[in-house]
């Protein structure tokens, strides 16, 4: 089943967000296996998030890239909201 992820990270700017995307192209990990929707918005000059991944083992082999560089950065990316897709429409 997969499951949907939201992310409220502190201090999380669009340039600190942009950089990120940066390093994980970087270390091959821009397009994650597992991760099958990415959605980045900007809500008061920060960037939230929110995933939709086919598994939480998926989810958590990414989190092993991508916390050490949300953490180089200053961004403490926080607890998501995680709850499963009940339906995802496209288009």
């Amino acid at each position: 089943m997969a499951l949907g992820f939201y992310f409220s990270p502190s201090s999380f700017t669009p340039a600190r967000y942009d950089e990120v995307i940066k390093r994980l192209d970087a270390a091959g990990a821009g397009a994650p296996a597992g991760r099958t929707y990415h959605c980045a918005i900007e809500v008061d000059g920060l960037i939230q998030v929110f995933d939709v991944w086919e598994s939480q083992e998926s989810f958590d082999a990414f989190g092993a890239t991508l916390v050490p560089i949300m953490t180089e950065l200053g961004a403490d990316p926080g607890q998501p909201m995680v709850a499963p897709v009940h339906n995802i429409i496209k288009g």
